[in-house]
């Protein structure tokens, strides 16, 4: 199973629209997984219509139209792994030792906010993904997003993408 990760698009006050590397991505994968942040209703459901499925939450920057179509924390089996989807984590510092004990019950927290790319595992095996931003890259080099492989309950081929700024 593919999957896509991407967050805090931030749309239309950081990008006008989706970047186009992102766009045929989605159409290329069986799952986009979208941690928050996207700031309007358009580039969901720009999202909701070329994604074959797609798991989503609300980020701090979501306003009450959002928030009524989304979860805060979203959950998923994907290729026997039980994934949760959060916008926000905390401080980088004790991250993996903070999201262990809040989602015991998941295999990937795929999370946002920070528009910094991650990949971590906690103590456990619980893995930490953030996919950054592919419109707002702040202080990174780069516009970013993840691609992965879950199957037979693992993690393979993640990549982190670059797209042009």
């Amino acid at each position: 199973m593919r999957l896509l990760l991407t967050s805090d698009t931030h749309v239309p006050s950081r990008a006008k629209r989706l970047p186009g590397g992102l766009l045929t991505a989605v159409g290329e994968v069986d799952v986009v997984i979208h941690a928050g942040d996207w700031t309007d209703e358009a580039t969901l459901d720009v999202l909701e219509s070329r994604s074959r499925r797609l798991i989503a939450v609300y980020g701090n920057n979501d306003g009450p139209a959002l928030r009524r179509r989304l979860p805060e924390v979203a959950r998923a089996e994907l290729g026997g792994l039980r994934f949760a989807v959060v916008h926000e984590t905390g401080p980088a510092a004790g991250r993996e030792r903070r999201c262990a004990a809040l989602y015991p019950d998941a295999d990937v927290l795929v999370f946002g906010h920070s528009h910094i790319p991650w990949d971590s595992t906690a103590p456990g095996g619980l893995r930490l993904l953030n996919p950054g931003s592919p419109t707002d890259r702040r202080r990174q080099p780069h516009h970013t997003y993840l691609t992965l492989t879950a199957e037979d309950g693992a993690l393979r081929d993640v990549v982190l993408h670059r797209l042009p700024v």
